[in-house]
C-alpha cells in the first residue's frame, strides 16, 4: 500500500489535475543534537526553481517530518542536512528503511560535519549495504542539466574534492548522499552566503537534477 501511495504521487507529479500543487517534499528532522533545522530558505528555494524551470507542480512549503514518524511515508523527497551529530533509533532506522524500499528516497547533503555520524546511522539502516560514488555518467547527473563531471563544488570547506554518493537497493537508487559539495548552502538566499549567481545557479541546477531524477526513474 505504501508503494502505491508513492506511485500515485509519481504520477501526480506528470499529470497534475490542478493548479494546486500536486506533491510536497520534506525536511527530515532527526535526534542527535545536530542542526537538521539548518539552510532554512534552502529547499522553499529550490522548489521554486523547480516550479519555474522544470515544469513541476511541487508545494511551495515543503513539511517537516521526523524520522520514526508513519507520515514520511506522504513524501516522495526528503532532505536531510546539517553539521553535527545524527542518532536513529532503531525503530527510526526500521521506518526509514521501510519507507525507502517501499518507493521513497533520501537526499543526505552534508554541510560541512555530518559526514562521520550519517555514515554511522545510515549502517543501521542498510547494515548489508554501503555508499558506493556514482559515476559522472549517472543519469543522476544528466537531466534537465547536465552535469558532465558529476555533482559541482559549491563551498570549499576542507578544499576537498565533492563527491557524490549513493546507496542502492536492488538496483534502485534510494539514497543520493552529496559530500564536500554543500549544495544546501547554494541554495540559500544570495544574502546568507554571499555566493555569486553562477555558483547558486550551478547548486540550484544539481538540486533540481536529483529531484527530476527521482520521479522519472
Amino acid at each position: 500500500m505504501r508503494k502505491i501511495v508513492l506511485i500515485i504521487f509519481v504520477c501526480l507529479y506528470f499529470f497534475g489535475f490542478s493548479q494546486q500543487p500536486t506533491i510536497q517534499i520534506a525536511l527530515l528532522k532527526y535526534n542527535g543534537g545536530g542542526d537538521w533545522y539548518a539552510n532554512p530558505t534552502s529547499l522553499p528555494n529550490l522548489i521554486k526553481f523547480c516550479n519555474q524551470n522544470t515544469g513541476t507542480n511541487i508545494n511551495p512549503d515543503n513539511a517537516v517530518v521526523e524520522v520514526g514518524s508513519a507520515d514520511i511515508f506522504n513524501y516522495p523527497f526528503v532532505h536531510m542536512t546539517g553539521h553535527g551529530n545524527v542518532i536513529f533509533s532503531a525503530v527510526e532506522a526500521q521506518n526509514l528503511r521501510n519507507y525507502l524500499i517501499g518507493g521513497g528516497f533520501l537526499h543526505i547533503d552534508d554541510n560541512y560535519g555530518i559526514n562521520q555520524y550519517v555514515r554511522r546511522e545510515m549502517k543501521k539502516v542498510f547494515p548489508e549495504l554501503d555508499f558506493i560514488e556514482l559515476s559522472p555518467n549517472h543519469p543522476i547527473y544528466h537531466q534537465k542539466f547536465d552535469f558532465p563531471k558529476g555533482i559541482p563544488k559549491i563551498h570549499e570547506h576542507d578544499g576537498k574534492l565533492a563527491q557524490g554518493f549513493g546507496i542502492i537497493y536492488k538496483n534502485r537508487l534510494v539514497c543520493y548522499y552529496s559530500y564536500e559539495s554543500d549544495l544546501g548552502d547554494g541554495w540559500e538566499d544570495p544574502d546568507v552566503h554571499h555566493d555569486s549567481e553562477p555558483v547558486r545557479q550551478k547548486a540550484l541546477k544539481m538540486g533540481a537534477d536529483i529531484i527530476q531524477y527521482v520521479f522519472t526513474q
